[in-house]
C-alpha cells in the first residue's frame, strides 16, 4: 500500500506541478527548450514509464517472496 501511495503522489506531482509552475519553469532552458515545455512533452512521459517499471519490479519481488510468482 505504501508503494502505491508513493507512486501515486509522484504521478500527481509530475502531472500537476509543471502546470502550476509553468511560468517559473519556462525561464530555465534545457537542451534548447524551456523546462516547462520539456516536462509537458517528454519529462512526464519518462517519469510515467519509470513509475510503471518500478511498480512491476516491486510487485514481482513481492510475489516471488511469498511464492505467488507465475511465469506463464
Amino acid at each position: 500500500m505504501r508503494l502505491t501511495a508513493v507512486l501515486l503522489l509522484l504521478w500527481g506531482g509530475v502531472s500537476f506541478l509543471p502546470g502550476w509552475f509553468a511560468e517559473e519553469m519556462n525561464t530555465i532552458v534545457f537542451l534548447g527548450w524551456p523546462v516547462g515545455f520539456y516536462m509537458a512533452a517528454q519529462g512526464a512521459l519518462i517519469v510515467f514509464l519509470l513509475i510503471v517499471w518500478l511498480y512491476d519490479r516491486w510487485m514481482t519481488r513481492i510475489e516471488r517472496r511469498y511464492g505467488m510468482y507465475n511465469e506463464d
